[in-house]
């Protein structure tokens, strides 16, 4: 088989076209400057996507424990203890991961998505951050997450109604921002729809707010679909 090195191991040539396709989080001149991506121009980005999505778990009181998946190098990972939540982490990158190891004190597991190695609610919810966008089959992984998750699911997602999304796909076209060529964005009223498709039987509740908005605008969040950032939760309402 044939593999390509890293540091800390071996990625499988079949890993490195998951999905059938080349991802940036498998090649090291973008993984390995991840994290400073957050303490330059998007840190006070970050700031903000924070704040929405703290009201949005903090609101179901049930939630003391969550994983993470996609949880890269546990840049919002290790926040969660912040607001009281013992999280975990699961990435399918281990070029990702082998950064996330020296900077997460918590449990980290190398696995797909799609196939997530955990038994029936084995965490209270289950977090997306700025990576279910690069899911092929979101139904199905927003049904494992359901599974894996007892009382809900949290997302944070870049938002289809933004002019920056019109600005990417230029980029892209220059040979530039290889980042998002392969994601899929949505917007809340989207992302409801797929989840109303993968939690068809089940009793829950969707709330979603926006962030991202310019500097210069007199409001930093609101409930309207629009900014370059929205969080989502999904509240189920048939557990105890």
């Amino acid at each position: 088989m044939e593999i390509e090195q890293f540091s800390g191991g071996l990625i499988p040539q079949q890993q490195q076209n998951w999905q059938g396709r080349e991802e940036w989080f498998f090649k090291r001149e973008h993984t390995d400057t991840y994290e400073q991506w957050y303490e330059g121009r998007y840190k006070r980005a970050e700031i903000w996507q924070k704040k929405v999505m703290e009201q949005l778990v903090s609101k179901d009181a049930r939630v003391k424990t969550l994983l993470e998946f996609g949880c890269g190098t546990t840049r919002f990972t290790r926040w969660w203890k912040e607001i009281g939540i013992q999280a975990t982490g699961g990435d399918l990158s281990p070029l990702m991961l082998s950064q996330a190891i020296h900077l997460f004190e918590g449990d980290l597991v190398m696995a797909d998505s799609h196939h997530m190695p955990f038994k029936d609610h084995t965490f209270d919810s289950l977090a997306f951050i700025t990576t279910f966008e690069y899911y092929k089959d979101p139904v199905k992984v927003i049904r494992e997450a359901a599974r894996v998750a007892k009382y809900g699911i949290a997302m944070g997602m870049m938002n289809r109604n933004s002019p920056k999304v019109v600005r990417r796909r230029v980029q892209q076209l220059f040979g530039k921002n290889p980042f998002y060529v392969t994601a899929t964005f949505y917007s809340p009223s989207m992302l409801s729809e797929i989840i109303h498709e993968a939690l068809k039987g089940r009793e829950y509740s969707i709330e979603w707010t926006c962030t991202g908005l310019p500097k210069w605008f007199p409001v930093q969040q609101w409930s309207l679909p629009y900014g370059d950032f929205f969080g989502l939760y999904v509240k189920f309402n048939d557990v105890d």
